[in-house]
């Protein structure tokens, strides 16, 4: 058994024992999911192994490739708390690639250290309300004005996902000189997070997604992640491998609610036979199956180019953009289909499947809305052989 095998198990019996549990008390019983509860997850975590498969092992992480990291995070998937257990989820695990490969030393011992290591939360303000950036971030309003000292930012933000409790925010500001990302602390009088904004998808994120303003938000030369005038190119760094780590987490999601549905219709009967008996049944679950098998595929091909040719190939952003587009749509009819299996049942949050598919559909927007990718895909077909 090789050390992923390996690792795959142990992540698979951890969600199995440990986080399940928590998710149904999250589900059924209306828990909320905050710092507490991820605090303690991550620290079983860590005592089963399987905590960081995004991290290097200087801060406590596992050290995968994404080849690896796309068989581990199917199995931390399968539950909607898994990959915060791991601490692989929005928008931390973007933060924790892009500091990694962006920020300088002393950056890194500030920001990464203790992010990577679970100790803190952190958040990402580039969308904002109209006409501000969205889809398009060259619609970007939000300013930073240079100083003898520093910079001053100012703007609205919203869609801040983590933002309610972050240590810190990574702003996306325009600047003289082009947009540029700047490291805000959470103490920073000039920052100021609003609204916790009330969407379908509120399970699995602890902060929830927020309006942030920043208001004459006075931050040092030393806040600057990477180069002035060059924050869009270098998000890019982050923007394939959160894609792709979005594919894997929901790609257990839905293999777990096609093991469910599969328990389901063996054991309740209809017209006089068990349910899976049925020649319409049967064709669900092999559509599901299909697409598992096929978004399963991508993910894993795509890992292996993104292992290769690195995050900001052009290859990696081709691939990313197909897998992202393809997987998101795959995981919502294998959840689609899972609640028409269950039937009534489906729509009660109680057989977990329902509030499943609430909390994947916001997958098809988030990180490149499906129409915008396919815009992208089909541009860099039309100019040409690659």
């Amino acid at each position: 058994m090789s050390a992923v095998t390996e690792l795959v198990e142990q992540t698979r019996q951890f969600v199995i024992d440990h986080v399940i549990p928590v998710e149904r008390e999250v589900v059924v019983d209306g828990r909320v999911t905050d710092d507490e509860m991820r605090l303690d997850l991550q620290k079983k975590a860590k005592a089963a192994g399987v905590f960081g498969p995004l991290s290097d092992p200087r801060y406590g992480g596992l050290g995968l490739d994404t080849r690896g990291q796309a068989q581990v995070l199917e199995a931390a998937g399968a539950s909607l708390l898994g990959p915060l257990a791991v601490n692989a989820w929005a928008p931390d695990d973007g933060n924790i690639h892009l500091l990694a490969h962006v920020a300088n030393a002393e950056q890194q011992e500030r920001y990464l250290a203790p992010l990577a290591a679970g100790d803190v939360r952190s958040a990402i303000a580039l969308t904002e309300p109209a006409p501000g950036a969205g889809s398009d971030p060259r619609m970007l309003q939000t300013t930073a004005q240079e100083t003898d000292t520093g910079w001053v930012i100012n703007g609205a933000k919203h869609f801040t996902t983590g933002a309610n409790g972050a240590a810190f925010i990574i702003c996306v500001a325009m600047t003289t000189d082009g947009p540029t990302m700047f490291l805000v602390d959470q103490d920073n009088p000039g920052l100021h997070v609003g609204r916790r904004m009330r969407t379908l998808d509120h399970t699995s994120a602890p902060g929830g997604h927020c309006e942030v303003n920043f208001a004459d938000c006075e931050v040092s030369d030393a806040a600057v992640l990477g180069q002035v005038g060059r924050g869009l190119e270098l998000a890019q760094v982050r923007l394939a491998p959160s894609r792709l780590t979005f594919c894997m987490n929901w790609l257990g999601l839905a293999v777990r609610a096609q093991q469910l549905t599969i328990d389901h219709i063996t054991t309740r009967s209809s017209f006089g036979v068990p349910i899976a008996e049925h020649g319409l049944a049967q064709g669900l679950i092999a559509d599901s199956e299909i697409d598992i098998a096929a978004a399963r595929s991508l993910v894993r091909a795509t890992a292996e180019t993104i292992d290769i040719h690195g995050p900001t190939s052009p290859q990696a952003r081709h691939e990313t953009s197909i897998a992202k587009t393809f997987v998101s749509e795959a995981v919502w009819r294998v959840l689609d289909r899972a609640v028409q299996l269950h039937g009534a049942l489906g729509v009660t949050e109680d057989h977990l499947v329902a509030r499943f598919l609430v909390e994947a559909r916001a997958f098809r927007i988030y990180e490149g809305p499906s129409e915008v990718l396919r815009w992208s895909i089909a541009r860099r077909v039309l100019r040409g052989p690659r």
